[in-house]
């Protein structure tokens, strides 16, 4: 992240997320999220409208107008507060446990702040699920895919998905560097947005259950 990229976190709230990611996604003999700057992913993304979609060739991001701009802006509004709220409750919890900020706590104590602030999160998710159930509606997508739902989500488990996103998403985005997530998974990924476009590359063998075409999983 260079000097003049968009922010919006200050120092100290971008430590708390940075070692909060840190233990979501650790290092051990592989990165992990802070190797892979997850938090210049979250902390760009926040900053405003501006990168909110790459271009199809890779060559910088679309231009929101309109009430799809309004929209946006709502949006990370939403998402802004959350994270204030949740670093501030991060925090809380780590001076009240163990006396300490949550950056400067160990990684163990640093674990069991998240899993306190875990266990509320999971259980208002399966709440939701099960009035979704008994209303006979089906539960929305995952926020990976529809992104609407991004926002509904609670601050941990709005963490976890901004990690996850931070550390395998094209790095046009912000993390993901020197693509260490794909590196991780064994995914070498395009040279750039623009060759997946053209179909210079494809990700289709890459697939967990590669598919014929008639769109069928191949027996084995």
């Amino acid at each position: 992240m260079t000097e003049d990229t968009p922010r919006f976190f200050d120092p100290f709230q971008r430590q708390t997320i940075e070692a909060a990611m840190a233990r979501i996604i650790p290092t051990d003999h592989e990165p992990g999220a802070r190797e892979a700057g997850a938090i210049d992913f979250l902390d760009r993304y926040l900053s405003g409208i501006e990168f909110v979609y790459a271009k199809p060739d890779g060559s910088g991001f679309e231009t929101i107008e309109g009430k799809r701009a309004d929209a946006w802006r709502q949006r990370i509004e939403i998402l802004r507060a959350k994270y204030l709220d949740g670093i501030d409750e991060l925090n809380q919890r780590s001076r009240a446990e163990f006396g300490e900020d949550f950056h400067q706590l160990p990684a163990d104590q640093q674990d069991g702040v998240l899993t306190m602030m875990e266990q509320p999160a999971r259980t208002e998710k399966r709440q939701l699920e099960e009035g979704w159930a008994v209303a006979g509606f089906s539960p929305p997508e995952p926020a990976l895919q529809q992104i609407a739902a991004e926002a509904e989500l609670e601050f941990f488990l709005l963490l976890v998905l901004h990690t996850r996103q931070g550390f395998l998403a094209d790095p046009i985005y912000g993390g993901n560097r020197e693509r260490m997530g794909w590196n991780v998974i064994g995914f070498p990924g395009p040279e750039s947005l623009a060759a997946a476009q053209t179909g210079e590359y494809t990700s289709l063998p890459y697939f967990a259950e590669p598919l014929t075409n008639t769109g069928e999983v191949p027996q084995r």
